[in-house]
């Protein structure tokens, strides 16, 4: 909804404010224009980056188009679907491989689809549990290896909004260069006997290319790039929790404190309260209330 109504005010103010000059829409579409700018920023796209790239940027634009967000719903399912899994791990890998093999179809992940949405973030929950599980790594080392993984993952997923940014950076070139065309087709006319005011229409259509490539750059795509950098910064922050999970726990701590420690990280507009987590753990099935006493209260003196 925000982002329909930023479009609507960019487009009003915009437009609007054209109107009120005096301006009228024939004057200012130029079906030519927009197909060379256009057809020049998508060649550029597709010239400057290699096929993964585009279909990621396709992806997080879908993505931000369906304005799905991680909501304190998906922070739930998240640190509920951790600590689930931590709790698995304690019976050994045999037991936690019974729903890593294969994920799409364990009863604990059907649980939260909302996880089961989000297929980088599966791959790397399902890939380090079973790495922890194993038991051969401590916590340092741990760290070192979530740390370099997240990084690659950072540096690929920011590439299409980088790649987004730089052809938006790029469109009023492009608008300059639809502009000179036109300047030099209005040259042209002079010498078929054009009068004054043939040229003068051909010229302020010229100028039009301009106005749509400086459009395209600070009205619409900056700002998508820009939503896309939010998007996988939050996802980033999501496997960032993740990851300090799985290394709090293999360095000895009980797996209420490692959940607690991975939601210190989740960002603030949807950052659950550590009552709100206990009352989370509380309400799944499977566990009576007195259980639910003796482990906090063991957690609390390990911590």
């Amino acid at each position: 909804m925000q982002q329909l109504l930023g479009i609507a005010i960019v487009l009003g103010c915009v437009f609007g404010g054209f109107t009120l000059m005096g301006g009228t829409f024939s004057a200012i579409f130029h079906p030519v224009e927009l197909l060379i700018i256009g057809g020049a920023a998508v060649g550029a796209l597709v010239l400057g980056n290699p096929k993964h790239v585009l279909g990621e940027m396709a992806h997080q634009l879908k993505k931000v188009a369906a304005r799905k967000k991680h909501d304190s719903e998906f922070q739930r399912q998240l640190l509920l679907l951790m600590y689930e899994l931590l709790q698995t791990a304690a019976g050994g890998l045999k037991a936690l491989d019974a729903h890593v093999e294969a994920p799409s179809e364990s009863p604990m992940f059907q649980r939260y689809p909302r996880i089961l949405e989000e297929p980088k973030l599966l791959a790397f929950i399902v890939d380090n549990f079973r790495l922890m599980a194993m038991g051969k790594i401590n916590a340092h080392e741990l760290e070192g290896v979530l740390e370099q993984e997240l990084e690659a993952i950072h540096e690929e997923l920011t590439q299409p909004a980088k790649s987004l940014q730089k052809i938006a950076e790029a469109m009023p070139g492009f608008g300059i260069l639809a502009a000179v065309l036109g300047i030099v087709m209005a040259m042209f006319s002079v010498s078929g006997g054009a009068d004054s005011g043939e040229i003068a229409e051909k010229i302020g259509a010229a100028m039009v290319g301009t106005f749509i490539g400086i459009f395209f750059c600070y009205g619409l795509l900056e700002p998508l790039a820009n939503l896309m950098k939010q998007s996988v910064n939050s996802e980033a922050s999501t496997m960032e929790t993740v990851k300090v999970v799985l290394c709090t726990h293999v360095a000895g701590k009980p797996a209420l404190l490692a959940i607690d420690a991975g939601r210190r990280l989740i960002q603030l507009n949807t950052k659950p309260s550590f009552a709100q987590l206990e009352q989370w753990i509380n309400a799944m099935g499977g566990e009576d209330e007195s259980q639910n006493k003796r482990r906090r209260g063991s957690d609390r003196m390990a911590g």
